[in-house]
């Protein structure tokens, strides 16, 4: 008996709005096939190790599932490099145990952490327990402050780029990130003081 498969020449953006329509988690899988190699290679690139390359190509797939639903893409291919180079990247700041480039995550004169004057600690060893902790503490954050905050200090976009990609109104962007950041800074003051 003949088996009758669904076409498969679909392009990346109708495959999208397949997934879009039904959210069938099988057509995400489809895109996976076409582009787990890139993906992989991408992360073999940045991290140089095969098995950590293999953990975050599967990371970025399944961060598909939601961040297609949530993101107008128009070039799949350049946004799924930009994703895994971003989780790469998330990947290696969380792993180092000395924060060489801290200037990732400064937006302007302030640190992203607005750390003040430590009074018992060289400040340079209070941003690196900041940072090694940052991404279990991004974990804590509301989706809506999360995704801000990484198109915003990660990705580098502006306010009105970052109002532009989630769909939400400029003022708030704003707040998201105001109120992620507050959070952010509650959450890595106790967990240092403990």
């Amino acid at each position: 008996m003949l088996k009758i498969f669904k076409r498969t020449s679909e392009t990346d953006e109708e495959l999208i709005e397949q997934y879009r329509q039904t959210k069938n988690s099988e057509i995400v899988g489809r895109l996976f096939e076409r582009y787990a190699s890139f993906v992989f290679s991408v992360c073999l690139k940045y991290l140089r190790d095969k098995e950590k390359a293999r953990d975050i190509t599967m990371l970025v797939f399944e961060k598909l599932i939601e961040a297609l639903l949530r993101f107008e893409v128009k070039c799949f291919k350049a946004w799924l490099h930009m994703i895994t180079r971003n989780q790469c990247l998330m990947y290696i700041r969380s792993e180092k145990t000395k924060f060489k480039n801290s200037n990732r995550f400064i937006n302007d004169e302030k640190s992203f952490m607005e750390n003040g004057t430590v009074p018992h600690h060289d400040e340079k060893d209070e941003t690196e327990i900041n940072i090694s902790k940052l991404p279990e503490a991004m974990n804590t954050l509301s989706d809506k402050q999360r995704t801000c905050i990484e198109l915003f200090y990660i990705q580098d976009k502006s306010y009105v780029e970052v109002a532009e990609i989630t769909g939400f109104t400029l003022n708030d962007v704003k707040s998201f990130i105001q109120n992620g950041k507050r959070n952010l800074k509650i959450y890595l003051t106790k967990t240092h003081a403990q």
